[in-house]
């Protein structure tokens, strides 16, 4: 998956895609002048399937929308994120998805990881909270969860 940022990014939102982008062993790139059409463009030359293009609110991750490489939008989630400096430790060839909400098992298919029942280590854990939709965290290759956490506000299936 080609992971990209809205037009003028914030470093956080930049820091977000890059630490989304080595947790899946995607790519990310900042978008620049680029419009929908070279992101896709671009996408297809990398070989990626699909495109996540990442907005903000005051500087801050809000929204994720993820599009086909035909340009479809397959999902829009609104967001509220925690990020880190350190490495994560999670091995992408081998991560696999854990999901509690079933609203969100489409992103086994949209990023290409096996969904499971249960896993042990490198896999993505989408749980159900209280006062959220869902949360997103990744846990490492040695079993830990990692500072990279994702919280899934609303789900918008394809509407804008």
């Amino acid at each position: 998956m080609l992971i990209s940022t809205s037009r003028k990014p914030s470093q956080k939102t930049r820091k977000f895609c890059k630490n989304l982008a080595h947790a899946t062993g995607s790519t990310s790139v900042n978008r620049g002048k680029s419009n929908m059409r070279e992101l896709l463009l671009k996408a297809l030359e990398l070989d990626e399937h699909n495109l996540a293009i990442v907005n903000e609110i005051k500087g801050n991750p809000s929204r994720v929308t993820f599009y086909s490489n035909k340009g479809e939008i397959l999902l829009i989630i609104l967001i509220g994120v925690t990020t880190s400096n350190e490495r994560c430790h999670i091995l992408p060839k081998n991560l696999k998805i854990v999901s509690k909400v079933e609203k969100l098992n489409v992103l086994s298919e949209i990023l290409g990881f096996k969904l499971v029942d249960k896993a042990s280590e490198n896999y993505i854990l989408i749980s159900k909270e209280d006062d959220l939709i869902a949360k997103i965290n990744f846990v490492n290759k040695f079993g830990d969860k990692t500072d990279l956490q994702i919280n899934v506000k609303k789900i918008l299936d394809g509407e804008l």
